[in-house]
């Protein structure tokens, strides 16, 4: 796209997810991701019904009568969004290709974000760490993260998941949530999950397209070299669409790859969702915001 072409994408998506987050999303973001923890807020004289559990000894011992400390959630948080740019990002055989899925996702949580007065951040990744915007609030900050994803033209070809979450570990002092997009085409990444989860709200979002998942059976020959399961690793080589041996073979790996993703997920005790750019990506979201209520009202 050139530079006419992102601005008005930018603007469309601006229109698009901020009536969405208005609608639906600013109050579900709220309810599933909680502040960072009690603030001290005053202490004030004893009323009946006061929780006796909340009595400030040494004031009432000072003042010979009760009083109690008050609390409130400290409920400012920082949003980061880590987005995978690696070459299988720019696929996509609907009318999106992944990057501009992501762009569209990471907009619905950057604007709730901002309804609810937190931070956002953006650090963009391929096989190492490529761009870093600080969090800060506002909505020209955000068009310009929804505008950097769209735009963004990377260095590296590859993926790497670890170096991506270790980087934003060191960038993340206090515990924040991330929002990590990306096909996790790679590998080796289970144990970096969980040191992230262990520290952060961390929410996989999984871009995959349905072209990905299952090929079509047609009369036509494609560079094997893009399905590969890492990206740009292989030398290129014919692959038969129309052999039903090798669709077979296919979907078995790729039906593999995803249950190593989700095994690495649910290891690391993490709420994930997945995509498909070609089909509706709002929904996804929104089923993932009701499944985490419930998980957190409990049965």
């Amino acid at each position: 796209m050139n530079t006419a072409e992102i601005l008005k994408k930018v603007r469309q998506i601006e229109i698009k997810t901020g009536r969405l987050v208005s609608e639906t999303f600013a109050g579900e973001y709220q309810s599933v991701f909680k502040g960072r923890g009690m603030e001290f807020a005053e202490v004030r004289e004893y009323v009946a019904g006061d929780d006796i559990r909340s009595i400030d000894w040494n004031v009432t011992a000072r003042f010979s009568k009760p009083f109690i400390r008050r609390y409130v959630e400290e409920r400012e948080l920082t949003l980061m969004i880590v987005c995978d740019m690696s070459a299988s990002q720019f696929f996509g055989s609907g009318t999106k290709a992944k990057n501009e899925a992501a762009a569209e996702l990471s907009a619905m949580f950057a604007f709730s974000a901002l309804k609810n007065n937190d931070k956002t951040g953006l650090l963009v990744f391929t096989d190492g760490p490529e761009l870093y915007i600080p969090p800060r609030k506002g909505k020209n900050h955000i068009l310009r993260i929804i505008r950097e994803i769209l735009a963004y033209s990377p260095r590296g070809r590859a993926t790497s998941v670890t170096r991506a979450l270790d980087t934003v570990n060191r960038l993340m002092k206090r515990r924040g949530i991330i929002i990590l997009i990306s096909d996790f085409n790679d590998a080796g990444y289970e144990k970096a999950l969980r040191r992230t989860a262990v520290r952060h709200d961390l929410i996989p979002v999984v871009v995959e397209d349905r072209l990905e998942r299952t090929l079509p059976k047609v009369r036509a020959l494609i560079n094997a070299e893009l399905l590969e399961e890492e990206d740009g690793g292989a030398a290129p080589l014919l692959a038969d669409l129309s052999s039903p041996d090798f669709l077979a073979k296919y979907a078995s790996a790729r039906g593999e790859v995803f249950k190593t993703m989700e095994r690495a997920f649910q290891s690391a005790g993490t709420d994930w969702l997945s995509v498909d750019p070609a089909g509706d990506i709002y929904n996804p979201v929104v089923k993932f915001f009701k499944r985490r209520q419930r998980k957190i009202k409990g049965p």
